[in-house]
């Protein structure tokens, strides 16, 4: 799980990063990425979503959140998130390609969209 203070969850946040339209694809898996950061020390939000349309099953969406999210927190622990930290927001959107795939695939794809950055 992320610490609290690096998750988006106000809709007003998730709207605004939308806005921006600065997003990357591979695999299934899309980032939107927010407005650059006025100051260094403020912390990246990051925000995950899989879209009802993607699966009827919400087992199934929640898993693919959940494979995003430790991709992400690993990648973040380690210190290997390339430029995504000069960045205020940055939401994962999960699709249909990714739903199958497993953690080493799913955590390949988010680093290579880290890299795009």
């Amino acid at each position: 799980m992320l610490p609290k203070q690096f998750r988006l969850k106000n809709k007003a946040a998730f709207s605004a990063t939308y806005r921006i339209k600065n997003s990357f694809h591979k695999g299934g898996v899309t980032l939107f990425a927010g407005k650059k950061k006025p100051e260094p020390e403020i912390a990246t939000k990051t925000g995950f979503v899989v879209s009802k349309k993607t699966h009827k099953r919400s087992v199934k969406r929640n898993r693919l959140k959940r494979l995003m999210r430790e991709s992400y927190r690993l990648l973040l622990k380690s210190g290997r998130t390339a430029n995504s930290q000069q960045y205020m927001s940055l939401i994962f959107v999960g699709g249909e390609k990714a739903l199958g795939k497993s953690m080493n695939e799913i955590q390949t794809i988010v680093k290579s969209l880290l890299e795009k950055l």
